[in-house]
């Protein structure tokens, strides 16, 4: 039997947030028999041509307005400045409508503020760009985001992190729908993975910083990125900041919104993700020079914060050096 998929698009739209999904459901119809097929909607928020944040010019099968049926699958995608946007009451409401007639819905990127916006998330446990993972938090203060993750199923909602993880969370949809066989002949047509190891904090750096730079803790974080090789403990932090161990630990805390040892921990696997990525050093050196015990200290750490080993991610990011 045949479904519906709606992709929700407007001005500003990640193109590939709409494409990639497209693409997936496209291919699927190649494999499946006519009465299987995926038919496929592009709804606008808005009317007329609207522009892609990379330039490209998108034209919606229909305004929402005029989108009144049920989907099998209805998606929003996101775009660079969604977090920001506010497409107005009368927009908001059609799209909870359309959601509860949807048999599922979901979000591509950082869609989920569209869903966000419109009350759609409250209590919920969703995944969005990493980028934007705290902002919806902030927006959605009852949803329970998991930013490390590609892609997150809450009963009938089903989101997705970002941009390229819209293609990881439609294939996982079509092995729901039409099986795995059918889901591994797309992707291999497609040339990418039925499902990718790790999560999308592989991509994304730990070291976002958070203290004032002329703070004790800024000195620490910079001491810290300068003696990785180094023991690191709280006494020796502290001993930096010239503060007592507790106290030490108390405002790093406050400031850095991540414990001292949490710090620390991030700190090298940063710098052992550079390594990888950008020399062919043995993984024993990697470990020994970022501040592992061993390699496979080094392994342990990575498996926990990324979901690789770190050959796998040498693999998948290494320059050609």
């Amino acid at each position: 039997m045949s479904k519906t998929v709606a992709i929700v698009i407007f001005s500003g739209v990640q193109s590939l947030d709409v494409t990639g999904p497209m693409d997936v459901f496209c291919e699927a119809n190649r494999f499946l028999a006519p009465q299987d097929h995926y038919r496929l909607e592009v709804i606008g928020v808005e009317r007329g041509l609207m522009a892609c944040s990379n330039g490209l010019s998108l034209q919606a099968h229909r305004h929402f307005s005029e989108a009144l049926g049920g989907y099998d699958l209805l998606l929003v995608a996101g775009g660079p400045q969604l977090p920001s946007m506010d497409f107005g009451a009368a927009f908001d409401a059609w799209l909870r409508d359309a959601c509860a007639l949807a048999q599922r819905f979901g979000s591509i990127c950082n869609g989920a503020f569209m869903l966000g916006r419109a009350g759609l998330l409250e209590g919920r446990t969703v995944t969005t760009h990493w980028e934007d993972a705290a902002a919806l938090t902030a927006l959605c203060p009852s949803t329970r985001v998991e930013a490390d993750r590609l892609y997150v199923q809450d009963g009938e909602l089903y989101t997705s992190a970002g941009v390229t993880a819209g293609i990881d969370l439609s294939l996982y949809l079509l092995a729901r729908d039409y099986g795995p066989e059918v889901a591994l002949t797309v992707a291999k047509r497609l040339v990418v993975f039925t499902q990718r190891s790790g999560g999308q904090s592989q991509f994304s750096p730990f070291l976002t910083p958070h203290a004032e730079p002329t703070s004790a803790v800024a000195m620490v974080q910079r001491y810290v990125l300068a003696n990785l090789t180094g023991d690191l403990s709280l006494a020796d932090l502290a001993s930096a900041a010239n503060m007592s161990a507790r106290n030490f630990s108390r405002v790093f805390a406050r400031e850095a919104k991540v414990t001292p040892a949490e710090f620390v921990e991030r700190a090298r696997v940063d710098a052992a993700r550079v390594m990888l990525e950008s020399t062919t050093a043995p993984l024993k050196t990697v470990a020994y020079d970022c501040g592992f015990r061993d390699a496979q200290h080094m392994r342990s750490v990575f498996n926990r914060r990324l979901g690789v080993t770190p050959q796998q991610f040498r693999l998948n990011f290494a320059a050609m050096v």
